[in-house]
C-alpha cells in the first residue's frame, strides 16, 4: 500500500471534523470534545462600557468562529499572561531610537499590535509541536527544548530528525563487525580499542583521556559486557538536555545545555545523510546558491563519504561555529570498523556553564564544509566567497574560511 502524508495542518483537519460533525481520536476530536470550546489563544483587546475584552481563538474552530469574551469567562491564566506580555513587548519596541511607554488603560489595539500578537501566538504554538516531536522521536533519556524570544521564525520547515546515520542508496553503514570482545569486566587486554591497536577513550569516570585526531574504538553489539561497561558512552546517546535556541546576532538557531558538563565529556553525535563524496560536491553547489550547507566529509581515512545534515539530523545540525570552541570532533567506531565510514562525536573542551552555547570549529579535521543555517563557514577547500565570522571570541578569526 502506498502511504502519503497529509498537508494539511492539525487545525484545518479539527475544522473540517467539527463542519462535518466527524469524529477522530487521532486529532482529538471525540463526541465529547466535537463541540467543546477550548481557548487556543487571544488576538484581540478593548474596553467596552468599562468591562475589557478580549478575542478568543477557540482550539480546533476556524477563525470566523471567534468570539468577544469577557475576561471572567476565561479559564486560562497563562494565555492571558502570554498576551500581555506580547503587547508589552511590541509597544516597548524601540521607534527611532526611543521606547514606547506601555499603557494600561489603552481601550483598543492598533491593528499592527493584534496581528503581532497573534503571530507570536502560533508561533508559540509551533515551537510546542516542534518541541514535542523532536522529544518523541529522540532515542535519548535527556529533554530537548525549543526557545525563541528573538523573533518570529517559527520551526524550521524542511528538516527531519534522526538519530543515526541516513545512508543513501548503496551505502552500507553498518559492516566489518562479526564478533566482540570476550570482557567480564572492560577493559581488559583484549578489549575492543586494544584490538584494534588504540588504547581504550575513556577513564574510571567516563570522561575522555585521547588526544583529538585519535580514534575512540567502542564495544559492540556482539560483545559481551553489558549496558552498563565503561567503553559505552556515545552509543547511549547524549546524557544532557539541550536548547534549540533562536540567536540574537544573526547567526540563526543556535544550541545551549541546560546542564553543567564536565571537561572531556560526550555530548552529542553528528548525524545526517551519508552519500558519496560525489553527491556532496553536487549538492554543495545547489547549497551554495542558498546560501548555507551542512556537508560534513568524512576524511578520517579517506574523502570517499561526506554527512549531509541538511534535511535529517539530530540536535547537532543546529550547533554554531565559533573560533574558540567548547566542543571537539573525534571518529567513533562501534557496530562498523570501516574506516570510511566513522560516527562523528562531540566532546566538551572545557567545562561549560548551564545555559551557555555549544560551539565547534567549522575548520577542524573532519569538519570541513560544514556550516550553520544562516550560512556563516564555507568549505575552505573549496575556495569559496569569504565569509564573515560572527562567533564573537576575543581569538575571531575574522572569516570563516
Amino acid at each position: 500500500a502506498w502511504y502519503v502524508p497529509c498537508l494539511a495542518s492539525l487545525e484545518t483537519l479539527q475544522e473540517l471534523c467539527r463542519k462535518e460533525n466527524l469524529t477522530c481520536k487521532s486529532i482529538g476530536i471525540t463526541n465529547r470534545s466535537l463541540k467543546s470550546y477550548e481557548v487556543e489563544y487571544l488576538c484581540d483587546y478593548k474596553v467596552e462600557e468599562g468591562k475589557a475584552y478580549y478575542l478568543v481563538k477557540w482550539k480546533g474552530w476556524p477563525e470566523s468562529s471567534n468570539t468577544w469574551e469577557p475576561l471572567k469567562h476565561l479559564n486560562c491564566p497563562l494565555l492571558v499572561q502570554n498576551f500581555l506580555r506580547d503587547r508589552n513587548e511590541y509597544l516597548s519596541r524601540g521607534r527611532e531610537g526611543k521606547a514606547m511607554k506601555v499603557r494600561n488603560h489603552v481601550k483598543t489595539l492598533k491593528p499592527a499590535i493584534a496581528d503581532y500578537i497573534v503571530k507570536k501566538a502560533k508561533q508559540r504554538i509551533a515551537l510546542q509541536r516542534w518541541k514535542e516531536e523532536l522529544n518523541r522521536k529522540k532515542n535519548h533519556k535527556a529533554m530537548i527544548l525549543v526557545e525563541n524570544t528573538v523573533d518570529l521564525e517559527g520551526p524550521p520547515l524542511d528538516f527531519y530528525y534522526i538519530n543515526e546515520y541516513k545512508p543513501a542508496p548503496g551505502i552500507n553503514v553498518l559492516n566489518g563487525i562479526t564478533t566482540g570482545c570476550e570482557c567480564a569486566d572492560c577493559p581488559a587486554e583484549k578489549c575492543c580499542p586494544k584490538e584494534a591497536g588504540f588504547i581504550l577513550a575513556y577513564n574510571k569516570r567516563k570522561k575522555l583521556k585521547i588526544q583529538p585526531g585519535l580514534p575512540i574504538y567502542e564495544c559492540n553489539s556482539y560483545c559481551r559486557c553489558g549496558p552498563d561497561c565503561p567503553n559505552r558512552i556515545v552509543q547511549k546517546g547524549t546524557p544532557y538536555s539541550l536548547c534549540i535556541f533562536r540567536t540574537s546576532n544573526g547567526r540563526g538557531w543556535g544550541v545551549k545545555t541546560l546542564q553543567k558538563i564536565k571537561t572531556n565529556s560526550f555530548v552529542m553525535e553528528y548525524v545526517g545523510e551519508v552519500i558519496t563524496s560525489e553527491e556532496a560536491e553536487r549538492r554543495g553547489q545547489l547549497y551554495d546558491n542558498q546560501g548555507n550547507t551542512y556537508l560534513f566529509d568524512l576524511d578520517y581515512d579517506s574523502d570517499e563519504f561526506t554527512v549531509d545534515a541538511a534535511r535529517y539530523g539530530n540536535v547537532s545540525h543546529f550547533v554554531n561555529h565559533s573560533c574558540d570552541p567548547n566542543l571537539q570532533v573525534f571518529n567513533v567506531f562501534i557496530d562498523n570498523l570501516d574506516l570510511r565510514l566513522p560516527r562523528i562525536a562531540l566532546f566538551s573542551t572545557r567545562t561549560i556553564k548551564a545555559g551557555e552555547e555549544l560551539t565547534f570549529d567549522y575548520q577542524m579535521k573532519g569538519s570541513i564544509d560544514l556550516t550553520s543555517d544562516s550560512a556563516e563557514g564555507l568549505s575552505p577547500s573549496k575556495k569559496r566567497i569569504r565569509t564573515v565570522c560572527k562567533c564573537g571570541a576575543v581569538c575571531c578569526r575574522g572569516y570563516l574560511n
